[in-house]
């Protein structure tokens, strides 16, 4: 099972031709695209079932809400899917994005709760050995790179010392892992298996990042 070229083309295709006379012209052509997708996408979640516990799965709607965005065109020409980990144990959830020359995979902690990114933070700011043996990791930095991607404050946050070592870290508001596909690669019929290889590569991550907010400073369960 993979993603196929008339995906593709039918995204190449909206993104020139993005308005409702064309695409209500050739919505039964989408219709039997996103049943195709649909059923890639419940491949994925299946691969992710065998190493992750997966709460829920989210296919996200191509039409787009432009009531507050200067950009009024209504449709988004991608496709995309996020899964969600287990609940309050397991934390951290998938993104992926299929678009014509902007494909990804991001996974991680994206816009977090202000108690948790404060949480994060505090174990930061006690000991940050175990984030950078993340960032150090040989399968970590092969997929994602040595480094958490992310919204950053100016400066130190709130309550925090701007001269602390990890400040880089500490001014992080989101903490995410991304890697970028060639449309070659989304294509490939070997395209499922990478992408499942980096997710298992994100479990460091996740784990780390599940212990951290499922537990006190003093490393005591809060559930």
């Amino acid at each position: 099972m993979q993603f196929k070229k008339n995906s593709f083309q039918f995204l190449k295709e909206l993104q020139k031709n993005n308005n409702r006379d064309w695409f209500t012209e050739n919505k039964p052509t989408f219709v039997n695209i996103q049943s195709e997708v649909k059923e890639v996408f419940l491949q994925i979640k299946t691969n992710l079932e065998m190493h992750d516990e997966v709460e829920k799965m989210k296919i996200y709607r191509i039409y787009r809400d432009v009531r507050f965005s200067k950009d009024k065109t209504p449709y988004n020409p991608r496709l995309a899917v996020s899964f969600s980990r287990l609940g309050k144990e397991l934390r951290g959830g998938y993104f992926l994005q299929i678009k014509p020359g902007e494909s990804f995979l991001g996974g991680g902690f994206w816009q977090p709760e202000k108690e948790d990114l404060h949480r994060i933070r505090k174990e930061i700011e006690q000991d940050a050995s175990e984030f950078r043996e993340i960032l150090a990791d040989k399968n970590y930095i092969k997929h994602f790179g040595g480094e958490f991607k992310g919204d950053e404050l100016k400066s130190a946050p709130r309550g925090f010392d701007k001269e602390h070592k990890d400040i880089d870290l500490l001014r992080k508001k989101g903490f995410i892992a991304i890697k970028n596909f060639t449309d070659e690669e989304v294509l490939s019929p070997n395209f499922l298996s990478e992408l499942d290889d980096s997710f298992k590569a994100l479990r460091p991550f996740f784990n780390l990042f599940s212990d951290v907010l499922t537990t006190n400073l003093n490393g005591e369960s809060i559930i």
